[in-house]
């Protein structure tokens, strides 16, 4: 009996084992951010506070790619191109990009430049929300051997460069960047992290989950036209 509790022990880990890489990100190869970093925002925010500052401006809003299909991966992708081979948005990460995208614009939150991680499925959630998308490599980080943590030079380099107010820059990419740089808590699917660029360094504002956004929309009052700024 003990022989065949531990074999179901086995079985049952080995299963889990399986499993993990589909209910939490992977994190292997990507640098440890400095001790201390904590993606968790400096300080909390009011609603009517925060909504004030975006619509200010002088902020970078990084999101995670919405809701994707786990069953599938890049492994086989002969390109950034190659969206047959790549991990892609679901139906219901369609329809959270474009509700990110209509509630920022009723909101009143000016956005300028859209830069996109070169893959299909960041790229999507960018045109979805906001109906445009620069590729940018560096947001994504990359090419340089995956434990360095000069592969993430770039980005963090767009995240501390002051932004003139009147607009925010957007950024669509994947979690393990941001992990890199900011730290945990790791962003959700379709999770936004507001910056605020010191010049040195960056601190992060807030965090907004999807849902967030129509609560924010439905709690507080439009701007005059509800544009998006091109």
């Amino acid at each position: 009996m003990k022989n065949l509790l531990r074999s179901l022990a086995a079985s049952a880990a080995l299963c889990f084992a399986a499993a993990a890489p589909a209910l939490q990100p992977a994190l292997q190869g990507v640098p440890p951010p400095a001790p201390g970093r904590s993606a968790l925002p400096a300080k909390t925010l009011p609603s009517d506070a925060l909504l004030t500052a975006l619509r200010s401006g002088g902020y970078v809003l990084y999101f995670r790619h919405t809701a994707t299909d786990f069953s599938r991966d890049d492994t086989q992708s002969r390109s950034d191109e190659d969206c047959e081979n790549q991990r892609p948005l679901t139906e219901k990460g369609r329809a959270e990009a474009r509700a990110i995208g209509a509630a920022i614009t009723a909101l009143g939150i000016p956005i300028g430049k859209v830069l996109a991680s070169p893959r299909c499925r960041t790229m999507e959630t960018a045109m979805l929300a906001f109906g445009r998308a620069e590729p940018t490599a560096a947001v994504r980080g990359g090419p340089a051997r995956p434990a360095q943590q000069e592969r993430y030079a770039a980005l963090r380099a767009l995240l501390i460069t002051p932004i003139k107010p009147g607009n925010n820059i957007v950024i669509s990419s994947h979690g393990n960047p941001f992990f890199a740089v900011a730290g945990r808590p790791y962003l959700a699917e379709g999770e936004c992290a507001v910056v605020r660029p010191l010049g040195a360094d960056f601190e992060v504002l807030a965090r907004i989950r999807i849902e967030e956004w129509d609560a924010l929309s439905a709690r507080l009052p439009r701007a005059a036209g509800g544009t998006i700024s091109k």
